[in-house]
């Protein structure tokens, strides 16, 4: 039950592979965890304060959603050798160590070791610094740097198959391609756990009325990375449900990863060259001969894939509170938060970050209200619903807006 792999817009839930493809033994789901004790105290949780005047801003990103899934492949342009790594969806931050990797094997194929990465989101700086610990020196081309990136705009965590792929038409040569990446990359973001790089771990809580749901993840991703799962029974959690999913998350901060990871790209002689392309032959002009693409949804218009469309996602992010130290994933099925389900929390040092939106295809950065309602609406319901820490219960619940 990831947080974002549940994206119902335009045939993306992931939870509908089942009707996709025939289910092996292989792809039989795990049995339900193992209930916790009765004797074991409930798990207490802070409340998190929701309200509209706690918003302190709002975001909007465009995920770069490949039906098929990502490119990563070597081609041609004349007598440039171009390798792509775009199309990730909402699963950069959480794939581009690994896919970064693969696309750096591919660059030691090219003589020269000399290289231009398009694109300075996650997914550019991750590949530029692959390319570093292999020998080349590295000239990243974007037209836009941190904090405006759509790598900063994300939620984020380690939810490698977020708007990723369309199952019904995925390949096994991609899906071998996708669980090498997934396995790269969940190895070196471990590696960077700590307050440098933003990276943590956390726990996540699903509220659900059905145990059902507490089976097992995503069948395309391998069994070490999903995390053990634990079904909170009644009387062990704080949610007005019957029943509380628990499992770990690996929680990345956007606002100081990615400029850690400048850092470390500048720290190994790297150039930032801000420039935008228009057109192939803008990638042409440039001095190097290895080129690799990580520009994301700009690959549609720079590169003629048709198939990318963006994902509008937007955030709304809340006052930070330092107690809240866990995320959530879903909504609570009472009478005011029918429209709540299928939002999601994830508590960050800038701010308590709300999010659980997707809209194929949309391209622009407005604000939809609508949306904005929903989320903020649905997590004062799941909020209200909590039972308080013990020593809280006189806390005033903040009002509905």
């Amino acid at each position: 039950m990831n947080r974002r792999t549940l994206l119902s817009n335009a045939g993306l839930a992931l939870a509908g592979l089942g009707a996709c493809a025939p289910k092996t033994r292989a792809q039989m789901p795990p049995a339900l965890p193992t209930p916790r004790s009765s004797g074991r105290p409930p798990v207490q949780l802070p409340l998190m304060r929701v309200s509209y005047d706690r918003i302190i801003r709002e975001t909007v990103g465009l995920r770069p959603h490949r039906p098929t899934g990502f490119v990563l492949k070597a081609g041609q342009l004349d007598a440039k050798t171009v390798i792509h790594n775009y199309g990730h969806g909402g699963s950069g931050m959480s794939l581009s160590w690994g896919t970064g990797a693969m696309a750096a094997d591919m660059a030691l194929a090219h003589s020269e070791r000399r290289a231009a990465v398009l694109g300075c989101g996650a997914v550019g700086l991750t590949a530029a610094r692959q390319l570093q610990r292999r020998g080349f020196a590295v000239t990243i081309y974007a037209a836009s740097v941190p904090p405006d990136t759509t790598s900063n705009y994300s939620l984020a965590g380690f939810t490698p198959t977020s708007g990723l792929v369309d199952f019904s038409k995925r390949t096994p040569a991609w899906e071998a391609q996708f669980r090498e990446a997934v396995q790269i990359a969940y190895r070196q973001l471990q590696f960077m756990v700590g307050p440098r790089y933003g990276v943590s771990w956390i726990n996540n809580y699903a509220p659900t009325d059905n145990a059902e749901s507490a089976r097992g993840g995503n069948i395309l991703l391998p069994d070490n990375v999903q995390g053990a799962r634990v079904l909170l029974q009644p009387g062990e959690h704080p949610f007005a449900t019957t029943y509380a999913i628990e499992r770990p998350e690996m929680r990345i901060e956007p606002n100081i990863y990615l400029y850690a990871l400048m850092d470390d790209v500048l720290a190994f002689g790297a150039q930032i060259v801000i420039r935008k392309f228009e057109s192939p032959r803008d990638v042409m002009a440039l001095s190097e001969n290895l080129i690799v693409n990580c520009t994301g949804l700009g690959a549609k218009a720079l590169f003629g894939d048709e198939e990318l469309v963006p994902l509008k996602g937007q955030l709304i992010l809340l006052t930070p509170q330092e107690e809240v130290n866990y995320g959530t994933n879903g909504g609570v099925r009472v009478a005011t938060a029918e429209p709540g389900l299928g939002i999601h929390m994830m508590p960050r040092r800038d701010g308590i970050a709300l999010g659980g939106t997707s809209e194929r295809d949309v391209w622009t950065f407005d604000i939809n209200e609508a949306e904005k309602k929903r989320v903020v609406d649905g997590h004062i319901a799941l909020v209200e619903s909590m039972r308080p820490p013990p020593g809280r219960a006189g806390t005033p619940r903040p009002p509905r807006r």
